[in-house]
């Protein structure tokens, strides 16, 4: 039994990549329902996460047609267990492929800053994805208007939501993009949603014993999935790669569609 869950955390599981469908209904929403795809941590470079695999993500990912795609930082990889260093710019390069009528925005997360946040960010909007670190963009559908709103990373970033917010300019939705659930406590009610990732969901969830190993100062309060607190939302996912140890026990790798209504 043991050698089956060692294979199974430390190959099987590591190496998939399945597409989870999740629906968020909020009250301060207009319009139609949105079809928003959520990528974090990608951690290109960690094993399993080679060119191929960033290939496989952007084909299921547009396999899905979201209306918008949202990528929530940790594109590269330090100091993992069996690993290798992908540019940022190969990265930025095939992630340039992913399709949405609204595009494709990012936050940068700490791992990125930890290797070179301004070259991180020269590579993808180089490739046309826009990056948004304490700024925010107006998105416009058929399906309504809306903004993202980028916060930079909670640790390495200025992480200033008052600036991020203050290039809103209109009452419509807005919807904050950063890397690191712990911002979630200052994120006012004005904004209808707060996307993250970061916490690889702990990576490993034992039956009883829970996430051992959440990168947050909140243990498992914000490790994965939706949240609501004092009638905000937020949405967390464990994201595709791994970091510092290339194991993941019921946490499987993911892209989020997340639909968003009334």
């Amino acid at each position: 039994m043991a050698a089956v869950l060692v294979f199974w955390a430390f190959w099987w599981e590591p190496r998939q990549l399945i597409t989870r469908a999740e629906t968020v209904h909020l009250p301060c929403w207009s319009g139609a329902p949105v079809r928003v795809a959520l990528i974090a941590d990608i951690h290109a470079g960690s094993p399993f996460i080679d060119e191929s695999k960033l290939d496989r993500l952007v084909t299921m990912t547009n396999a899905a047609h979201p209306d918008a795609i949202v990528l929530l930082g940790d594109y590269v990889v330090q100091d993992v267990v069996g690993g290798h260093f992908i540019p940022p710019e190969t990265t930025a390069r095939i992630l340039r492929r992913l399709h949405a009528p609204a595009g494709v925005f990012a936050v940068i997360g700490n791992h990125d800053w930890w290797l070179d946040a301004p070259r991180v960010t020269k590579a993808f909007e180089a490739n046309g994805i826009r990056v948004l670190e304490d700024d925010a963009a107006p998105v416009t559908l058929p399906a309504g208007r809306f903004w993202f709103a980028g916060v930079s990373d909670y640790w390495e970033g200025k992480h200033d939501v008052a600036r991020a917010l203050s290039h809103v300019t209109d009452d419509a939705p807005t919807i904050v993009l950063t890397h690191n659930p712990d911002i979630f406590p200052n994120i006012p009610p004005r904004a209808c949603l707060t996307l993250s990732g970061h916490t690889h969901g702990g990576q490993v969830a034992l039956p009883i014993f829970g996430r051992r190993v959440v990168p947050s100062k909140y243990g498992e309060r914000y490790a994965v999935g939706h949240v609501v607190e004092g009638g905000r939302h937020l949405v967390v996912t464990s994201g595709v790669g791994t970091s510092i140890i290339p194991v993941r026990f019921r946490v499987p790798p993911e892209i989020v569609i997340l639909t968003i209504s009334k």
